[in-house]
């Protein structure tokens, strides 16, 4: 049966590298598919889906009473003049603001939780509050997908949802074709490492900054690629002087990650907390090895020891460990490892399963 599908995120750049295949396999079963998001990066590549798009400004990280009203009064608009069959919303704000106003208006509603954020890693004030309001937003929701176990019992512990409403996917999944498997580099005179992402406290950027330096000063020619933006202004200066030193290059936001990847000899995440790590499923869908932090979202993308290593989480002497014991396998050793990481990627978290565990669900 088709039906007019609102999917409804936080930003158009994250919408179409994340969710564009969700979102053209649903125009493919002849839904008609409205997609609200504030405008970035691949507005144009969105509606090339088919999807129609309708711009919906957001501060995405802020808490401005007087925005997010401006904000829930829009979603209420859309739905009064969109009146469709079913929501779906991806983050934090579509997932309450959304989700309440389904509830109010017994729209079908399937929130997907993509990480908790910095919030739920304390007991504050601020936890309590967004707990109360994902206890209202989700309480009629048909389905709350989440991306890792451990934030699935947090919302259960927390009352926010109920088992039956609750499935568990791997992660966003990851497009086991455009990542395509890639040879592993040749060893030369400098190791490569390469970490993606915000650069920001919460993505391990210190650790993995300080422990560049300590290989660096143990005898080792090695250099970290950085791409990606400044979520926290003070490391555009600390990046400055790091490349100054020559331990990293500095490429900023890349829109085609893939060469980066191929030519690095192995990515590292050392982040405090995810829902699923995009970067790690890209870099080991390439064939690279993976060394990242053994904390629920991380943990899942590989096997210890095998396609990659886990370290301790915001721990840069464990960090430094498993970085120089990579370093000192053998090329067969290392190459090993990026194979057995494209495997995994193909048999768990291939996008094309993920997309059709998601919209069976929905039906």
């Amino acid at each position: 049966m088709t039906r007019k599908i609102l999917v409804v995120g936080n930003n158009s750049n994250g919408m179409f590298l994340f969710r564009g295949m969700i979102i053209s396999e649903l125009v493919k079963r002849e839904n008609e598919v409205v997609v609200l998001t504030p405008f970035d990066l691949n507005v144009d590549d969105l509606r090339s889906l088919g999807a129609r798009v309708i711009e919906t400004p957001m501060d995405r990280r802020g808490m401005n009473p007087l925005k997010d009203i401006k904000l829930i009064r829009l979603y209420r608009s859309i739905l009064k003049e969109e009146n469709p069959g079913l929501v779906i919303t991806y983050t934090i704000k579509p997932n309450i603001y959304m989700g309440f106003l389904c509830g109010k208006q017994n729209i079908p509603y399937a929130a997907n939780i993509t990480g908790l954020g910095s919030v739920f890693q304390s007991n504050g004030v601020i936890r309590s509050v967004i707990v109360r309001m994902y206890r209202k937003s989700l309480r009629r929701a048909n389905v709350v997908f989440f991306e890792n176990e451990e934030n699935r019992q947090i919302f259960l512990k927390d009352e926010i949802c109920t088992e039956n409403q609750s499935k568990l996917l791997n992660g966003a999944g990851v497009d086991t074709q455009y990542f395509y498997y890639s040879k592993y580099p040749k060893d030369n005179e400098i190791f490569r490492f390469l970490f993606s992402g915000r650069l920001m406290a919460e993505k391990g950027i210190d650790e993995l900054l300080e422990t560049i330096n300590r290989l660096k000063n143990n005898g080792l020619d090695v250099i970290l690629d950085i791409i990606g933006e400044f979520d926290e202004k003070k490391y555009k200066v600390i990046i400055e002087e790091y490349e100054k030193k020559g331990l990293v290059k500095f490429y900023g936001y890349q829109n085609d990650v893939r060469p980066f990847i191929e030519r690095c000899h192995c990515f590292v995440l050392p982040s405090w907390h995810e829902g699923m790590a995009n970067t790690n499923l890209e870099c080991a869908a390439m064939g690279r090895p993976v060394i990242t932090t053994n904390i629920h979202g991380c943990l899942e993308t590989i096997e210890d020891g095998v396609s990659g290593f886990l370290c301790v989480k915001q721990n840069s002497d464990d960090l430094f460990d498993k970085m120089k014991q990579f370093i000192n396998l053998s090329y067969e050793e290392r190459k090993a490892m990026g194979l057995a990481g494209r495997r995994r990627m193909e048999e768990i978290f291939d996008k094309r399963k993920v997309v059709e565990v998601t919209i069976n669900q929905l039906n």
